[in-house]
């Protein structure tokens, strides 16, 4: 049976803030299974910030997205064509079949999907951005009961798994968000002891407030100023785990200026990247998928319907409309 296959590709790399112009949708006829190979219908797509980075062509820690190829990006979907006894039809996985309807395999890279949460989650809470929460908290962060724990861009799909996993290790969970309807959820949805919107005019002084004790950990997702204010706050030995710079993605300055701290306080900062660390993902995806599972960790998705909202749902991500973990459903 011949098929054929909507994609998204990367039509030009961006000049500052992305564009819709910058991607093609484009069809293309879906080739023959060779021996070993499968073919995976998808039904979400995963969009996340590190693929702004990669539509540059700068050097950095993976190759950079291909110009007409599609975009790369996680994916969880069904198996409806198979030659490959490790993957039968029906199959459910999850792997980086990118902005595309159909993806062929050939086995490497893929999961079986855990069954015990539901398909898009795989993507989320209990996929990539939960193991990376998991990771930059537990083996960069360190944290110990009774300590204070930062979150910035906590509303998103990593900072809010970061501080639930904080407050499971019995610490305090402090987090960062852009504006009041975030800052609402990041504490009465996601039980955060408390949220501080950036944007605010006050924002140093309500951190000042936040965290009388100072700040033992920092999870940051942003960088900027919001990263030279939780500096000035951080405790001695304190612990950076630095996941991300979303707010120079699109190419603004994100310079750390108040750099003193990190001497006088003798500052840890680590930056990192979850794949590099695949020895931990068993481990870590046992516990997330168990408390998803168990309703002790809370999630949000934003989901944006049919492939052709991929390239808008992007840029609203990056602007952060997004609340929770951002999604295309096909």
């Amino acid at each position: 049976m011949s098929r054929t296959n909507k994609q998204w590709l990367l039509a030009r790399r961006p000049q500052g803030a992305v564009q819709p112009a910058d991607f093609e949708l484009v069809e293309r006829p879906v080739s023959a299974l060779a021996e070993g190979q499968l073919l995976v219908q998808h039904q979400y797509l995963s969009l996340d910030p590190y693929m702004r980075g990669r539509m540059d062509e700068a050097k950095s820690y993976a190759a950079p997205q291909p110009l007409g190829e599609p975009m790369i990006g996680g994916t969880v979907g069904e198996v409806v064509e198979s030659r490959n006894s490790s993957f039968p039809v029906g199959s459910l996985v999850v792997g980086m079949g990118g902005w595309q309807q159909l993806s062929i395999s050939d086995g490497r890279g893929l999961m079986p999907a855990p069954r015990n949460v539901p398909p898009s989650v795989c993507l989320g809470a209990a996929g990539m951005p939960g193991v990376t929460a998991w990771y930059g908290l537990t083996q960069i962060g360190k944290p110990r009961s009774g300590e204070t724990v930062v979150v910035s861009a906590a509303a998103g799909a990593v900072g809010s798994v970061v501080g639930q996993l904080a407050r499971l290790r019995g610490c305090r969970a402090v987090g960062i968000a852009g504006g009041p309807e975030k800052c609402r959820h990041v504490v009465e949805e996601l039980g955060f002891d408390a949220c501080l919107d950036y944007r605010a005019a006050d924002f140093r002084a309500a951190l000042k407030a936040a965290v009388p004790g100072g700040v033992d950990v920092l999870f940051e997702n942003v960088g900027g100023g919001v990263l030279d204010a939780v500096l000035a706050r951080m405790n001695a030995f304190g612990r950076v785990a630095l996941c991300g710079l979303i707010a120079g993605y699109d190419g603004q300055d994100i310079a750390i200026r108040n750099v003193r701290p990190l001497l006088t306080s003798r500052i840890l900062v680590q930056g990192f990247i979850v794949s590099d660390h695949l020895e931990v993902w068993p481990e870590a995806l046992r516990e997330l998928t168990g408390l998803v599972a168990a309703g002790k960790l809370r999630y949000r998705e934003t989901v944006a319907q049919g492939l052709e909202s991929a390239p808008r749902a992007f840029i609203g991500l990056l602007k952060g409309e997004n609340l929770g973990k951002q999604l295309v459903k096909l």
